[in-house]
């Protein structure tokens, strides 16, 4: 088990070679779906999925019930997912979030999405890319590419180290 689990948090790291941090992720504002602004300084300290994600991608909508059921399965470890959107319509994120019922925090990158996922690691600025974040502030995973179940579980155990 510990070496399957070693196998998927390998793959994970690819993105990771050039050292990433996630000082851009703290520093950022963005929106919540009610448009008001959120300092996402508040989640430092905190383990966290970071996932990007955009509604005309694919593979995003595909990735999204996965989101769901690491939200639901790791929160009570103190895990937190957080969608962030390259959107920029508060309204449409609204009924997008209600059609794939998100239940985990989506926040609103607006025309700072790119430039943060490629802070984050992501020099491709492909979607979907997530990060998953230690307590202590430390990018521990990251994929460009849908998160199947067994990524996501690797990414959060990673996380809750």
């Amino acid at each position: 088990m510990i070496r399957h689990q070693l196998v998927l948090i390998a793959m994970l790291v690819p993105l990771l070679a050039h050292a990433a941090s996630s000082d851009a992720l703290f520093a950022s504002k963005l929106s919540s779906s009610d448009d008001k602004p959120v300092a996402l300084e508040a989640y430092r300290g905190k383990p966290l999925i970071v996932n990007f994600w955009a509604r005309w991608c694919a593979p995003c909508r595909v990735e999204i019930p996965e989101l769901i059921k690491a939200q639901d399965k790791y929160a009570k470890r103190g895990l937190v997912v957080i969608g962030i959107g390259l959107e920029d319509k508060p309204e449409s994120v609204r009924d997008f979030m209600k059609a794939y019922e998100m239940s985990y925090t989506v926040l609103l990158a607006k025309a700072g999405g790119i430039e943060l996922m490629q802070a984050l690691g992501n020099t491709r600025a492909g979607l979907p890319f997530t990060v998953a974040i230690g307590p202590k502030g430390n990018i521990v995973a990251s994929k460009l590419g849908a998160m199947n179940r067994a990524d996501l579980d690797a990414a959060a155990e990673a996380a809750l180290k």
